[in-house]
């Protein structure tokens, strides 16, 4: 019995979470990963991207709400999701011909793209900024558990309650949907083919009658919406705030690193592995470790190895680690 506690113990606080949040770096690192696969530089202004595309959901949501309009027991954001993805399309297509076109016509350096990158993350964080401000906001709403700890206690008689969040759900099934659409295109359509040819070789599918400035298009509206869903899904089961997402950049490229950057396969891996490891570095072990061990060996600290409060100093460590010893990742992508 004490087993069993101990694992719906370790699933409440670690394991679900963990996969919810795995999910989340999943999607960000994915877009990431596109655009250095494809684009071939780090996009700095991810993050922000995410941040300008959950705004414009959270404001849309808020009229929605205002209307008296609700998606029942799923969140309302679900019905303003397809407007943020289509105002993320139309921003960043937006800075591709006023920022970054340039530079690919003088076939700039990658670091030149960087840099053009972090210029276009300011203006980014100062627009949601100045539009939402830097309060948090949750914008959730709808049924809040799939199943609550007192309802689990009650069924299964365990001392131990599993609380399983609305958004949990949420986020592993629109992830895998998503996952498994993008991987079709890139896999089975014609634009998707003419996007991993141009990754492949840019001049050869030039010759081959690619149409660059269409390949560029179609990245960066998948990445848009990649980055949207990743950022709404996040809010919801988080909380928004701007500077958030600014610090989720680090994760979300630790998670296409560690995975191999320019490999999707691999942004999906390194995401759950960035996640699984922040959450159980931060995690205190105190009640997992008393039901499993005699009482007479009970600990008397938390067993915490780091506060939450350093939990991105795991992606940090993470990314160095790998940096050092294998810098092409898990499945071998571009070297860094």
């Amino acid at each position: 019995m004490d087993t069993l506690n101990a694992l719906v113990a370790l699933s409440n606080f670690v394991l679900v979470p963990a996969l919810a949040y795995g999910a989340q770096l999943a999607l960000g690192a994915l877009g990431v990963t596109l655009i250095y696969g494809i684009l071939r530089f780090s996009n700095f202004a991810h993050g922000d991207t995410m941040a300008f595309g959950t705004m414009i959901v959270i404001l849309v949501t808020w009229g929605l709400q205002g209307m008296g309009i609700s998606f029942g027991p799923l969140p309302t954001a679900l019905l303003a999701l397809p407007f943020g993805i289509l105002g993320t399309i139309v921003l960043v297509l937006i800075f591709d011909r006023t920022v970054y076109k340039f530079y690919r016509r003088v076939r700039a350096a990658p670091v030149i793209f960087v840099m053009a990158s972090l210029g276009v993350m300011f203006m980014m964080n100062g627009i949601v900024r100045f539009i939402i401000g830097v309060d948090e906001q949750n914008f959730l709403d709808g049924g809040r558990f799939v199943i609550s700890a007192r309802e689990f206690r009650d069924l299964t008689g365990l001392q131990e309650g599993l609380a399983i969040r609305t958004t949990q759900v949420l986020t592993v099934v629109t992830a895998a949907i998503i996952v498994a659409a993008l991987f079709w295109f890139l896999g089975y359509t014609r634009t998707g083919k003419s996007m991993r040819a141009y990754s492949d070789n840019e001049d050869l599918a030039l010759l081959s009658g690619i149409n660059p400035e269409r390949v560029v298009m179609y990245t960066w509206m998948i990445v848009a919406g990649l980055a949207t869903v990743a950022g709404v899904l996040y809010g919801l089961d988080k909380s928004f705030k701007p500077f958030t997402y600014f610090q989720l950049l680090l994760p979300i490229f630790a998670a296409a690193i560690v995975g191999g950057l320019g490999s999707p396969l691999g942004a999906i891996a390194g995401g759950f592995v960035v996640a699984f490891s922040e959450i159980g570095v931060t995690y205190a072990w105190k009640k997992v470790a008393t039901y499993l061990l005699p009482p007479d060996m009970a600990p008397s600290s938390l067993m915490q190895l780091l506060s939450t409060d350093y939990k991105f100093a795991v992606s940090f460590g993470i990314l160095i680690l790998v940096l050092l010893f294998r810098p092409t990742g898990i499945f071998k992508g571009k070297s860094v």
